[in-house]
């Protein structure tokens, strides 16, 4: 028997409204889920490059086993809909979920992955023959055709712009399911079908739409218990920019930031680490300071050490993520912990890529502080590359000097010495030391600068105005005993970025 036929006043709009939504869904989900993966494994380019491939080979499956639905074409499409409303609004909920409570990350996100995209190859051959009967076969894969690519890139503007900003990856996902329930309820109402089938169909379309908006509007308070569980504290603040999520917890000992899941300063020993990357570097450049550029460090905790030091009359901070810079310039718990550095008028924050800034600016500083996160995957990575450092080294003053996040020598021990062949292969001169932090374990900084630049022997700041250093512990930061002393490795070059294959190496190892 043939499938009933569409009326034709309904052919446009219904093409229009279902594959519009079936193709800005269907990348959607595929975008949630590599910013998932991204999120948890690092590395942006091996995980969107993985799920982009699953995605594809399953949508390949999914087309190919089309071809064994012979009859009651519009039933099964109602309830392939209906699947993948349930896999891909649930999938960012889901998989947040075993990534806070189990250890199967990994295999949860490949097979959503693989399940979606099996449902979303479904889609469209089942559409094209329910609709072949109403419509010339030509016009019909032309206007079919169309509208995916069309809807896809509508998906990939919205995500980054609107989407995961406003909603978050959780809400986007549910979001979209709740377009596809709806697109399996209209799909009952465009043919002729037995009265009891339609019952059944918008029943269970119902159904699911009820289900998936309940979860919708309970979901960010699963969320925050999940997270409370996982980070071990109490959240106050949660933000979701288009580059990460942003989450900071306050317990009565120590208040912690973290950045898609890891740990970026713990209250209780962060002067360790800022004062250690500060004024050793202000030290070594033997005179007061004057101009300063930061990069990174947009919770303004490298400024406040900054402004210690009266002779400081300008700070141009670059931070890409306005969700931290905004965070830490106007929440009391931030303001306590910064004493107000980005608010101070010596301070200009600007929010933009630090190698573009590097690129286009033509200002002079007297020391830089480079203190970017790990370089876990290559939007990271290139900020670590002798291209990079050579642009930095245009925009010192004579003998001006540099100090760069260097990850931990302990864990990561070829990494970070990388990043000091990396430094010397662009001309730098370097100084290597590193400090115990009890949140993160021995950290590493390089001190770079002309041929001049050597070890600092005394602090040029009063010790009673700081938590921890003095110039008495300064000789002890720069010797690193055998187990983390220097190895060979190889200069981390834009065009290949060896360093972000490393990093992933070293601590993959520690986190299997």
């Amino acid at each position: 028997m043939p499938e009933p036929q569409l009326p034709r006043r309904w052919v446009h709009p219904a093409l229009l409204a279902m594959v519009a939504v079936i193709a800005t869904s269907g990348l959607v989900y595929e975008l949630v889920t590599g910013t998932l993966a991204s999120y948890v494994l690092g590395d942006s380019v091996t995980q969107f490059s993985l799920v982009i491939g699953l995605y594809l080979f399953a949508m390949g499956i999914g087309s190919y086993l089309s071809k064994f639905l012979e009859d009651r074409l519009l039933e099964r499409f109602v309830e392939i809909e209906l699947c993948l409303a349930l896999a891909g609004g649930l999938s960012a909920p889901l998989l947040f979920k075993v990534y806070t409570a189990a250890a199967a990350f990994r295999f949860a996100l490949y097979g959503v992955v693989v399940l979606i995209g099996t449902l979303v190859g479904l889609e469209i051959p089942l559409l094209i023959r329910l609709l072949q009967f109403s419509v010339d076969l030509k016009e019909l894969v032309a206007r079919v055709l169309t509208l995916d690519y069309v809807g896809a890139l509508i998906a990939s503007l919205l995500f980054p712009s609107l989407l995961l900003p406003k909603l978050g990856v959780h809400q986007t996902s549910l979001f979209f399911g709740l377009l596809n329930a709806a697109v399996a309820m209209l799909a009952t109402f465009l043919f002729p079908l037995d009265r009891a089938v339609t019952i059944r169909l918008r029943a269970q379309c119902l159904l699911i739409f009820g289900v998936l908006a309940a979860v919708f509007g309970f979901v960010t308070r699963f969320v925050d218990r999940a997270e409370t569980v996982y980070f071990g504290a109490p959240i106050i603040y949660t933000a979701q920019s288009p580059y990460q999520r942003v989450v900071i917890t306050r317990s009565p000992r120590t208040t912690r930031l973290f950045l898609n899941g890891n740990l970026q300063f713990s209250s209780d020993d962060e002067q360790r680490y800022h004062e250690v990357l500060v004024h050793p570097a202000v030290a070594a450049l033997g005179r007061d300071p004057r101009s300063v550029l930061v990069l990174g460090g947009g919770d303004g905790l490298a400024a406040r050490e900054l402004l210690r030091y009266p002779s400081i009359e300008r700070i141009v901070l670059i931070d890409l993520d306005a969700a931290v810079t905004d965070a830490f310039r106007t929440l009391p718990v931030a303001l306590e912990l910064n004493g107000g550095a980005l608010n101070d008028p010596r301070v200009t924050v600007r929010n933009e890529d630090a190698y573009k800034f590097l690129e286009d600016s033509r200002d002079s500083f007297d020391l830089a502080i480079v203190d970017f996160p790990d370089p876990s995957n290559y939007a990271v990575g290139k900020l670590y590359t002798d291209a990079f450092y050579h642009l930095l080294r245009e925009r010192l003053s004579f003998r001006g000097v540099a100090v760069v996040q260097a990850t931990s020598p302990q864990y990561a021990r070829e990494s970070f010495w990388t990043i000091v062949q990396t430094l010397e292969g662009a001309g730098w001169k370097t100084a290597p030391l590193h400090v115990y932090v009890p949140s993160f374990g021995d950290w590493g900084f390089v001190l770079a600068g002309g041929e001049a630049l050597t070890a600092p022997g005394a602090l040029r700041i009063e010790p009673t105005k700081l938590r921890w250093l003095e110039s008495s512990g300064l000789p002890e930061l720069f010797r690193f005993p055998r187990d983390i002393g220097r190895v060979e490795a190889p200069v981390n070059r834009l065009n290949d970025q060896k360093l972000v294959a490393t990093y992933a190496r070293e601590w993959g190892v520690l986190t299997r």
